[in-house]
């Protein structure tokens, strides 16, 4: 089968085709014809090199956490009904034609879900909601969305709305403040501006905001951090700026401001995420949830992915479809 291979860290010339053996499942396990293959900023990094303590690789490696697509073939110990079905599933190597993964960790998709529409909530559909559950959002209370037209964010800012929460979404240029308006957001700020952060505590009448979720990390989220009112929250996971916003404790403390790194905690366990994905099906299947999607690819086009998502060109969701 053919798959894409870092056979080194670097830039996006090092992803290349390869042709490799067909996967086997294992004890557990299913095969995934895939269809769509979930591509997240994250892998950009971990192709850097970036990332060991918390995801540790070596190259050689296929990238790519997972997607959707019909089963193929089982393990021993998994039913073979599951054979055809169409699912989405996480497992390591999904830029490629098959992939291995955990039956446990796979969610059959409802009829009527698209399998890039599927493939667009494996990683950010479940950390949505988690970043959800993590920051008790209530109704009425200022959300500053940091990275609000990425696919996370995209995603939050339509759960927070629903949440009954008032979204002051941030991102880079006319294109993606008007995707965060049509998904709901109260107010639009563009952080490629310096001061954005004053116009983000203007817009809640001078306070600050309630909560804030960076998506974005490096300076640009320790600017969200400063749009954070007093007794606030800020709960940072992005790395789309070259790293996690490093907050100082002593400034936090000064005002009272609780920070939470949501990568700390780790990957959820298998029957979490099973849970989550379930959960954003159902809601991608009743229309009350959009993945949107900005780019697709085909396999072999995968170090293009990685490029537009480097330039942040990329609105929303960025897919590889095999």
């Amino acid at each position: 089968m053919r798959a894409i291979r870092v056979g080194e860290f670097g830039g996006p010339e090092v992803l290349t085709v390869a042709e490799v053996a067909d996967p086997v499942a294992g004890p557990g396990q299913v095969v995934v014809g895939m269809a769509a293959a979930d591509v997240i900023y994250l892998d950009t990094l971990l192709r850097a090199g970036w990332g060991g303590d918390y995801f540790p690789l070596e190259p050689p490696y296929v990238p790519g956490g997972g997607g959707a697509g019909r089963v193929l073939s089982v393990g021993d110990g998994v039913d073979p009904g599951w054979v055809g079905r169409h699912v989405l599933a996480r497992g390591a190597g999904g830029y490629a034609e098959q992939m291995v993964a955990e039956a446990a960790e796979s969610v059959e998709v409802p009829e009527g879900v698209a399998s890039a529409d599927a493939a667009a909530l494996l990683h950010d559909g479940v950390t949505a909601q988690m970043l959800l559950a993590t920051g008790e959002v209530q109704r009425g209370e200022w959300i500053l969305v940091a990275a609000a037209a990425g696919g996370a964010g995209s995603l939050v800012v339509q759960l927070a709305k629903e949440a009954g929460a008032r979204v002051v979404a941030a991102a880079r240029g006319e294109r993606k403040l008007a995707l965060a308006k049509e998904l709901g957001a109260d107010v639009t700020v563009d952080y490629s501006k310096p001061g954005w952060q004053q116009r983000v505590i203007e817009a809640t009448g001078g306070t600050g905001v309630d909560l804030a979720y960076d998506g974005a990390g490096g300076q640009l989220g320790r600017d969200a951090f400063d749009a954070v009112r007093k007794g606030g929250r800020f709960i940072t996971y992005g790395t789309a700026s070259g790293g996690l916003a490093d907050i100082d404790p002593d400034r936090a403390g000064q005002r009272n401001v609780t920070v939470t790194n949501a990568l700390e905690a780790g990957s959820p366990g298998a029957e979490q995420v099973r849970a989550l994905l379930g959960e954003a099906l159902r809601r991608v299947a009743d229309g009350t949830l959009t993945p949107t999607i900005g780019a697709t690819y085909p396999l072999a086009e995968a170090s293009r992915a990685h490029e537009a998502l480097a330039e942040r060109t990329t609105v929303g969701k960025s897919l590889l479809l095999i």
